[in-house]
């Protein structure tokens, strides 16, 4: 029987606090057990509640430790909803941060989105869907090239859309007391319901690999 989200305990924080700066190979080990039942087993808790309230998010992985420190100290987990295309969630001593997500695409699928923002149709729903994002708290980040790909006219009035070799969707959710209680799982709703038509954009028009 899986473990059901109650939040994450108040002593994960005590553990990443442990965890800060560059450990040393016998303070990870030290804390090791109590980093998986505190910090990443509430990460998979939590995504099992999200799944539960739509198939689409039924796809997730919750990372490991691996070597870098940097991992200690954050939690991090996806939810897979097409090629190359995630919600991320960031458990750390900050709070929880999350991200939605097209990012290092397969060959093929950066001239595919850049078709998608030129056509008139799908190019101005995109546009509304990333300015509406925007205003509600994310952060519009990517790959950015320097100048307009070839082939497109530099003036063309998506232009910085098209200069995007992937696009990202991200803002803190906070690090306040609904983190330590089952509210966290609306909380992560709430903002995945926030991504949801930039990701199923992103998910029509680029999803597939060349």
């Amino acid at each position: 029987m899986r473990a059901q989200f109650t939040g994450w305990p108040e002593q994960a924080m005590d553990v990443l606090w442990q965890l800060q700066g560059e450990p040393t190979h016998a303070t990870r080990e030290r804390y090791r057990a109590d980093r998986e039942r505190l910090v990443r087993q509430p990460m998979i808790a939590l995504l099992n509640e999200v799944a539960d309230t739509d198939p689409r998010y039924e796809d997730f992985s919750v990372w490991h430790y691996r070597t870098d420190s940097w991992w200690w100290q954050h939690q991090g987990a996806v939810i897979r909803l097409g090629r190359k295309i995630e919600i991320g969630l960031r458990f750390s001593l900050d709070g929880l941060r999350i991200q939605g997500a097209w990012w290092y695409p397969d060959p093929g699928q950066v001239d595919m989105f850049r078709k998608a923002v030129a056509s008139e149709g799908s190019g101005r729903e995109l546009s509304t869907i990333v300015e509406d994002v925007r205003k509600k708290g994310y952060d519009i980040s990517g790959d950015v090239m320097k100048r307009p790909p070839r082939g497109y006219p530099t003036d063309h009035s998506r232009t910085d859309l098209l200069r995007h070799r992937s696009l990202i969707a991200a803002r803190p959710l906070g690090c306040e007391e609904w983190l330590h209680t089952p509210e966290a799982v609306d909380r992560v709703l709430s903002a995945a319901a926030d991504l949801d038509a930039l990701l199923m954009w992103l998910v029509r028009h680029v999803k597939r690999a060349a």
